[in-house]
């Protein structure tokens, strides 16, 4: 085999040609974005998953996340440059692979790396040298090397380094925003060895605005827990100023949307029903975890985890507050509208949404829950919120809204019309302010 420096040099040159092929695991919310962008740049990708319908559905040119267009899919089967596949004996057609798949907590709140560990030894059994391997799935410092490099260089008897290159490097998605999309954001690289790194800077400075290499790949997979526990921790900030100042009749909004004016030295975050999404409710998590193996407290990071993770339950104690207050009835029995059931606006992504949390603790006071969502038409089956699978969102018109005796606005999609909301419901609970963004300040409109 030819010297590391020129293996290197080769995986350079078909990334300049753009020759290279791409293998992309797993094709969801970071998966088929990172596709499209090396399709924008002329690069053939081969895209795995292990959900036959999901890559029937994109071979077919269909689209599979609402926010996403498939025009270059659509193209790119057309032209042969793409195709999606549920056959990983196709892993070593790539001449790099990156693995997209999730890392969600167990039940205990402790990392559930099973999707690397299953994807690294898929790869492992097929690897062929001169292969790239990268990580963009978010997980503790460590993982890379700790915990895939041994299994890969087990399967497949090659070594990291000399026959193969192994790299991390963080998604930074962040679905729905129109302003930054994957090839807009600057991406940060860390490299098992100087020839690993140098590939994965390469691809990746084809396919985004500039890269951010790194001394490794335990450096690239602290800046993205760093990321996100950076907003998880002043997200609990905010949500414990909303409960002092609320108490001095304070709005929290308005003190946010004042102190934002002062151009330096501070950034502002704004509280909400409780976090989600495929990140910050999760990544302290894996900090925390891998921090007990050092005998180091993560007392901030953790108070941070416990302050956000009890908004959904004062939410609900605000509004049993004011439907007894207000309304004049029990709270066992009541009617209440949940609007919105994505993590955030305008996706239809569910992924740790607090919304379920806040229809569970609903229900188990005795309320008759509904939610409406334009992006979430049906509740799909899940491990994290099983028991609501199936349910079908209500229709959001005069007659349904007045039947209900609170409606309580946890995602504050732009599509509604929270005029008519506003007019139609008896009592409003708006976590997310959108009300009096909109001038719609009533004496039923309660922010909470």
């Amino acid at each position: 085999m030819q010297d590391l420096a020129g293996v290197a040099q080769d995986f350079v040159g078909k990334v300049r040609d753009r020759s290279v092929v791409i293998g992309v695991i797993g094709l969801g919310y970071v998966g088929i974005p990172l596709a499209l962008a090396a399709l924008r740049q002329g690069i053939r990708v081969v895209g795995f998953d292990i959900d036959q319908a999901r890559v029937d559905q994109i071979n077919a040119g269909r689209e599979t996340i609402k926010h996403i267009s498939m025009d270059l899919i659509v193209e790119g089967l057309a032209s042969g440059r793409f195709e999606a596949t549920t056959d990983f004996d196709r892993l070593s057609e790539p001449d790099a692979l990156l693995i997209c798949v999730p890392t969600p907590l167990s039940r205990q709140r402790e990392p559930d790396l099973s999707y690397v560990e299953q994807t690294t030894r898929a790869i492992g059994r097929r690897l062929r040298p001169g292969q790239l391997i990268v990580l963009e799935s978010t997980t503790y410092p460590g993982t890379t090397d700790e915990l895939m490099r041994p299994i890969l260089e087990q399967a497949s008897g090659l070594s990291s380094g000399k026959d193969v290159f192994l790299a991390y490097s963080p998604e930074r998605e962040d679905p729905g925003n129109a302003q930054f999309g994957t090839s807009d954001i600057p991406k940060v690289v860390g490299g098992d060895g100087s020839e690993a790194l140098a590939m994965a800077d390469a691809l990746y400075a084809a396919l985004v605005v500039r890269t951010v290499p790194v001394s490794s790949t335990a450096t690239a997979e602290a800046v993205k827990l760093t990321e996100n526990i950076f907003r998880a921790v002043n997200i609990a900030l905010v949500n414990e100023l909303k409960q002092v100042y609320a108490a001095m009749g304070i709005d929290i909004w308005e003190v946010i949307d004042a102190a934002k004016t002062k151009p330096f030295g501070f950034m502002p975050f704004y509280p909400g029903p409780g976090l989600g999404g495929h990140c910050i409710p999760i990544d302290p998590f894996y900090l925390t975890w891998k921090a007990r193996e050092f005998d180091i407290a993560t007392r901030f990071i953790e108070l941070a985890g416990q302050i956000n993770t009890e908004m959904p339950y004062r939410v609900v104690d605000r509004l049993a507050e004011l439907v007894d207050r207000r309304l004049g009835r029990s709270f066992s029995g009541a009617r209440i509208l949940v609007l919105g059931l994505a993590y955030k606006k305008n996706v239809e992504d569910t992924r740790e949404s607090p919304a379920f949390r806040i229809m569970e603790l609903l229900e188990k006071r005795g309320a008759a829950v509904s939610f409406h969502d334009r992006m979430v038409a049906e509740i799909p089956q899940s491990r994290e919120h099983a028991e609501f699978a199936g349910r079908r969102s209500v229709p959001l018109t005069k007659d349904v809204v007045a039947g209900f005796d609170a409606t309580i606005i946890c995602t504050d999609h732009d599509a509604v019309d929270y005029r008519n909301l506003v007019e139609w419901s008896p009592l409003v609970i708006d976590t997310r302010n959108v009300c009096a963004r909109q001038g719609l300040t009533r004496e039923h409109v309660i922010k909470a």
